[in-house]
């Protein structure tokens, strides 16, 4: 029978948050629930107040911490390092968990890792930021952004020096972290996983939809780094036989006026959906109704959404850049497109729209097989090892 474990999640980001990094981290401790183990989950708390401590989901027990709304964000609330760390420890001891696995070497994650290094617990670091990702929420010229970006990998780099295995999702982002962050130590490539069959659609069940729409999907939030101002012109550059495609876009976030305007500019506002924030139990729907999935981001560490659109066997137009061109097979699931650009966007989504049906949904039937790699159940799997051992890195490492 395999042992229970106590496992202790630090998340920087975590549920009501909504972003990948905070989905990965719920879906984490939910299924190491379900498989047995104890789980406790530390982040941060999503009002003011003090600190406090609560049961959900069936037992995951979760330790919030006194938060604060930075200037330059309007949901995501951060801990203040002076005012969690010794507390961080004293959750430490009063759990006593057998592994330690943070999801960010920032605040939270660097707290628990000090904490957990004096006690001797094992940690496990798994990254999933890129320092791109803060761009959008630093008002500062790029030089300094560049500056900040170097420091920031180093940081990371000497956090994580001390936890027992470094994984990221993918061997892009590993890639990254050696090339562009100067890790010299194995950085181990998990997939974050997807639960396949959520996605697909039923047998016998059918989508609601004329024969003769063509839709454009992306979900996912409406933030700068995301781009979707540039698959907003795209849809204004397609030939015109494709002037009845509609995009449909799923999801809440700072740019949403921005964007309408550009819809507007653009000439397209009425082919273009802004559903705002989709429930998880309401996105196979959107999949299914899609002939495309469109992911034009250029800080992607692998992209959960674009799994989730394989995974309802739909053709992807991905930006190549960081983790997403390992989802592609060039013409044989989709294209990838040149970051930033609408013309190069417009052809490849084009040039998928423009096949007959069948040959489409042949595409999608490629993304559903490619995606199968990302099975979740392989991700729970290999990080329930990497709890207690590091064979499975060494196995990894010379396979």
């Amino acid at each position: 029978m395999k042992q229970a474990h106590t496992i202790l999640i630090g998340a920087e980001t975590y549920p009501p948050d909504i972003n990948g990094a905070a989905q990965f981290g719920h879906r984490l401790a939910t299924a190491m629930l379900g498989r047995g183990h104890e789980v406790h989950v530390v982040a941060a708390s999503p009002m003011r107040g003090p600190s406090y401590r609560t049961t959900v989901e069936g037992g995951i027990v979760e330790h919030r911490l006194r938060s604060h709304l930075p200037p330059t964000h309007d949901t995501n609330r951060i801990c203040i390092p002076w005012e969690i760390h010794f507390e961080v420890g004293h959750i430490l001891d009063e759990v006593k968990p057998d592994v330690v696995h943070v999801q960010c070497h920032y605040i939270i994650g660097r707290a628990l890792i000090t904490q957990a290094h004096k006690r001797g617990i094992r940690v496990i670091a798994t990254n999933h930021f890129m320092p791109a990702n803060l761009d959008p929420f630093l008002p500062v010229p790029t030089p300094i952004k560049r500056v900040i970006s170097k420091a920031t990998w180093i940081d990371m780099r000497r956090c994580f020096s001390r936890a027992a295995v470094v994984t990221t999702p993918t061997q892009i982002g590993a890639d990254a972290m050696r090339d562009l962050g100067g890790f010299t130590r194995p950085v181990m490539p998990v997939s974050n996983g997807i639960e396949i069959g959520d996605y697909e659609l039923a047998e016998g069940a059918t989508i609601d939809k004329a024969p003769s729409e063509l839709r454009i999907t992306f979900v996912g939030r409406l933030a700068q780094e995301k781009n979707i101002d540039v698959l907003i012109e795209a849809l204004s550059l397609l030939p015109e036989h494709l002037n009845h495609v509609i995009l449909d876009i799923a999801g809440g976030g700072e740019l949403r006026e921005e964007l309408e305007k550009k819809a507007h500019d653009c000439g397209v506002s009425e082919r273009v959906v802004f559903r705002g924030y989709v429930p998880d139990e309401d996105l196979p729907g959107v999949y299914q109704r899609a002939d495309i999935f469109c992911q034009p981001g250029t800080a992607e560490l692998q992209s959960l959404v674009s799994l989730e659109a394989m995974s309802a066997s739909k053709p992807v137009v991905l930006a190549n850049a960081l983790a997403l061109p390992h989802l592609v097979e060039d013409g044989v699931n989709g294209y990838l497109f040149e970051p930033n650009n609408a013309r190069d966007l417009a052809h490849k989504l084009a040039a998928i729209l423009s096949l007959p049906a069948a040959e489409r949904e042949q595409m999608g039937r490629e993304s559903r097989r490619i995606v199968d790699f990302h099975r979740a159940d392989n991700t729970w799997r290999t990080f329930e090892e990497l709890y207690v051992s590091d064979a499975p890195y060494d196995r990894f490492r010379h396979s």
